[in-house]
């Protein structure tokens, strides 16, 4: 695994909590918790996205025009707690963070995308 990696994921709401699917991490329909289900809504509100769908680019090395950072606060019940300053709040990335990061990284930067729909 590569921590200086960008990667890809396309959340969506699914019966109202918002999940993805990552068929090369073995992940289908993995929620998001905690917070960071409220961080997605609030983003998803203010950029318009498509609940149905949207493209999330995150990496734990710096991204030109982030929309949002996370940075880490503490390590709890196999997950890690993070707060996102754009947004004032704090949210808990389950142990999934570790398919993408061998460690869970001190700061994570994100941006968010409308997904190309296929006509």
């Amino acid at each position: 695994m590569n921590d200086n990696s960008v990667m890809v994921i396309n959340p969506y709401l699914h019966k109202g909590t918002w999940v993805f699917d990552d068929e090369d991490k073995d992940l289908h329909r993995e929620p998001f918790v905690a917070g960071i289900d409220t961080m997605l809504s609030n983003v998803v509100d203010m950029k318009g996205l498509d609940e149905n769908g949207f493209s999330l680019i995150f990496s734990g090395s710096f991204l030109p025009d982030a929309h949002m950072t996370l940075e880490w606060i503490r390590a709890e019940g196999g997950g890690n707690w993070y707060h996102c300053p754009q947004l004032g709040s704090e949210g808990w990335l389950c142990p999934a963070l570790y398919k993408y990061f061998t460690d869970a990284p001190k700061k994570i930067w994100a941006i968010f995308k409308d997904s190309q729909k296929k006509a």
